[in-house]
């Protein structure tokens, strides 16, 4: 593991200071199976405390950074976690909330920061030793949950994705992804809290290769940091692409250790831009649910394929009655696996989501695609109402919920808008009380610390009623076709900044 800093760990390194905080932990009464929260950024300390959990048979459960507010007291009181490992700069915000579920601990890494509402202890004061591990209670199986991972997918509250040992290995395996080898270095420059930054250390754990570490994507940085730490792959969202390849070209843009670079959603230019970089361009479809089911060929010809059912995995497109829909129709994707524990194992305290989701023995993505005659994938759109913003998914009823704690808010809606760059917009329409005005810019300062940056609406249309059906429902579709009109506020042509 190499740093964004200059150091680095062997795999003898890593576990030594995996041992050393493991049995830290079991001092402090982590036990196998219990669920324990990391709020932290990418690097060492993250490191050290996931594994360490997960070495002591417990639940890693990491959470979004940007989380403050009801999101963050949702998932607190959905994990039944006793204990929190958190970042100094963080965890302060635990102290503006009222329900923090069961947790009666934070370890505070990095500073000096004690709450008023639980129990601190700083990371550096942390007492103990490999010997003071008792012996696990039975041996971690590979059907065991290894994490639970938190995603805004649907309108309800943020679901923890159950996550197995087995899912983790299918998601990168040699099976699934043939073309990493030990002698590959990921750059993982999304966060463990995604899925695209957890299962991406894995693969690097069970093909044989290593990992460079970097707190988050930045475009300025990105060739420094892949030339540095000599990365020869990447994982990049569509709009992460996006950004590289709007940086000015020069001579030795092909001059750069990396080989193989995986884009989701495919860039419209694949061959140019393997071209230009000297690298194989694969994308994927895949959810935090799932193991990677469809992948592409290196450099696919198929304009905005997100590539083909790899072996292992059964995928079919499907109408609302789960009938398999003709070659070039657009249906839900759903899937099931040839190995068990191979994808999910439901969503923790949510049996309801999890039958709805697992319904006739296939997982149902809430996603739709086409497939053509050469058995290419399409990604086509979301069924869910939900909103996917710069690799975020959010749930349209949290930010909905935050809203509608404004006092001259009557009702909203929050819908997505296409982005001008990738991906959506986050776009409120409210209507305020009898008598009240809505100015749109002390609207997002409300919002600012109740919700995690990225969920911050860009857009808000104030309008006297919402559209409503004839049972008195807010129309969503009808509010999503208008869209962005001419009176619409924009924060960012208004000039209004949000910090991470």
């Amino acid at each position: 593991m190499v740093f964004d800093d200059g150091t680095s760990w062997t795999r003898a390194e890593l576990l030594e200071h995996v041992r050393k905080s493991a049995g830290s932990l079991h001092r402090l009464g982590v036990r196998q199976g219990d669920h324990v929260v990391c709020w932290l950024p990418n690097g060492a300390d993250m490191l050290r405390f996931w594994f360490a959990i997960n070495y002591l048979g417990a639940v890693f459960v990491p959470i979004n950074t940007a989380y403050r507010g009801g999101v963050l007291s949702h998932v607190l009181r959905n994990s039944d976690a006793e204990i929190l490992i958190g970042s100094d700069g963080l965890v302060s915000r635990l102290d503006d909330i009222d329900d923090r579920g069961q947790l009666r601990l934070v370890i505070t890494v990095g500073g000096t920061r004690s709450l008023r509402s639980v129990e601190t202890i700083l990371s550096h004061e942390l007492r103990g030793a490999v010997g003071d591990i008792t012996e696990l209670a039975r041996p971690i199986e590979p059907w065991d949950t290894q994490a639970i991972i938190y995603t805004s997918g649907t309108t309800g509250p943020s679901k923890g994705v159950l996550t197995s040992y087995m899912q983790a290995y299918a998601s990168f395996g040699p099976e699934t992804m043939p073309m990493m080898t030990s002698e590959d270095r990921f750059m993982i420059n999304m966060p463990a809290f995604h899925v695209g930054g957890m299962t991406l250390v894995y693969a690097m754990l069970i093909n044989g290769g290593s990992v460079a570490i970097v707190d988050h994507f930045s475009t300025d940085n990105f060739w420094r940091q892949i030339r540095s730490a000599r990365c020869t792959i990447v994982f990049l969202l569509g709009v992460m692409s996006n950004f590289v390849e709007s940086i000015p070209r020069r001579d030795d843009d092909a001059e750069n250790p990396l080989r193989t670079v995986f884009v989701a959603p495919l860039v419209d230019n694949v061959a140019g831009f393997a071209d230009r970089f000297d690298v194989d361009v694969y994308t994927i479809y895949n959810m935090t649910e799932l193991s990677a089911p469809i992948v592409s060929e290196a450099n696919p010809k198929a304009r905005g394929t997100c590539g083909r059912v790899r072996p292992g995995v059964e995928v079919r497109l499907v109408d609302d009655a789960d009938c398999e829909v003709p070659v070039g129709d657009v249906g839900e994707i759903i899937v099931r696996s040839d190995a068990p524990w191979a994808l999910n194992s439901g969503y923790y305290k949510m049996p309801e989501a999890t039958a709805a989701a697992w319904r006739n023995g296939w997982f149902h993505t809430g996603d739709t695609a086409r497939r053509d005659a050469d058995g290419n994938y399409y990604f086509a759109d979301r069924l869910k109402d939900a909103i996917r913003r710069r690799g975020e998914n959010i749930s349209s009823m949290e930010v909905e919920v935050e809203i509608m704690a404004h006092e001259s808010v009557r009702e909203a809606a929050v819908v997505a808008v296409p982005s001008d760059v990738s991906e959506d917009e986050v776009m409120a329409v409210v209507a305020p009380v009898p008598g009240a005005t809505i100015d749109p810019g002390e609207l997002i300062r409300f919002l600012e610390p109740r919700m995690a940056y990225y969920m911050v609406p860009r857009y808000v249309r104030i309008v006297d009623e919402l559209p409503k059906t004839p049972t008195s429902k807010i129309q969503k579709n009808a509010v999503r076709d208008i869209g962005v009109t001419a009176d619409t506020w924009d924060r960012e042509k208004a000039g209004v900044k949000l910090s991470r």
